[in-house]
């Protein structure tokens, strides 16, 4: 659960990774996401090349999804990352700006990843907002009424 300003939302987590061998099941997985976290190690150079791949599935089956990029294993930064601050940016730019967040996370100590769920929710709740209030104010502004055909006999379409 993520805490958002004074409500909570609940956040369903689904993990593809190494699902590469079925990439039919995991299209699936994409369909409806409102969000979708590319998670790389920072120790790991190999990774973070492969998230490109991962960004293609992402936008071919969850059009709408708020990206998110996470580079794990921050507890080992003492011993010089593979991946840069530079290259994470670098890989935003390319990307278009499809990136919503850049996060640095670790599983090990629990460093940041609170912080990221939160962050990732509250991006969600305010895309939300944007799509109730919108529709709202369709419902207020456009009203379809049908008129009774035998009621009135002077329209003949």
């Amino acid at each position: 659960m993520a805490t958002v300003k004074v409500t909570e939302q609940k956040l369903q987590l689904w993990d593809t990774g190494g699902m590469e061998r079925v990439a039919s099941v995991t299209s699936s997985y994409y369909k409806f996401a409102e969000a979708a976290i590319l998670v790389f190690a920072l120790d790991n150079s190999t990774s973070f090349h492969l998230l490109s791949q991962h960004l293609l599935d992402i936008v071919t089956y969850a059009e709408n999804a708020k990206i998110f990029l996470c580079g794990n294993k921050s507890d080992l930064e003492s011993t010089a990352p593979q991946v840069t601050d530079a290259e994470m940016e670098q890989f935003c730019e390319q990307c278009h700006n499809l990136i919503s967040g850049i996060y640095k996370t670790s599983c090990k100590t629990g460093e940041g990843i609170h912080e990221m769920f939160e962050d990732i929710a509250q991006h969600l709740v305010e895309a939300n907002r944007s799509r109730m209030e919108l529709h709202e104010m369709d419902k207020d502004r456009f009203k379809i009424s049908y008129i009774d055909e035998a009621a009135d006999p002077s329209c003949l379409c």
